[in-house]
C-alpha cells in the first residue's frame, strides 16, 4: 500500500474515534463514565475488556444505552439515554474499540 493511502485510512480512524468521543462528551456518557476510571460507571476500557469476546456485544450494549440497566456493574443504574439507535451504535463501536 502507498504511504498516501496509508495515511488516508489512519485519518479516517482518528477522526471517527474523535467524533465518538465528542458524541459521548455532547450526550453526557462522561458524567459517570471515563475511558480509563470509574466514576458512577465502570471506565469505558473496563467494558471493553469484559465484552471483547462477545460477538453480540455492540447490539446488547447500544439496546441497553438507550433503555438503561442495571445489576452488571454493581447496584447504581444507568438510566435510559436520549439517543438516537445510530448514536447508541456509534458509541458502543467507539467504546469497545478503547484499549
Amino acid at each position: 500500500m502507498n504511504k498516501i493511502l496509508i495515511a488516508a485510512l489512519l485519518s479516517m480512524v482518528a477522526s471517527a474515534s474523535f467524533a465518538s468521543a465528542e458524541l459521548a462528551q455532547k450526550k453526557n456518557c462522561m458524567t459517570c463514565h471515563a475511558v480509563d476510571k470509574k466514576v458512577v460507571g465502570p471506565a469505558y476500557k473496563e467494558v471493553a475488556a469484559k465484552y471483547a469476546k462477545d460477538k453480540d456485544a455492540a447490539k446488547k450494549l447500544a439496546e441497553k444505552v438507550i433503555k438503561g440497566g442495571s445489576g452488571v456493574w454493581g447496584p447504581v443504574p444507568m438510566p435510559a439515554n436520549a439517543v438516537t439507535p445510530a448514536e447508541a451504535e456509534q458509541l458502543v463501536k467507539w467504546i469497545l474499540t478503547v484499549k
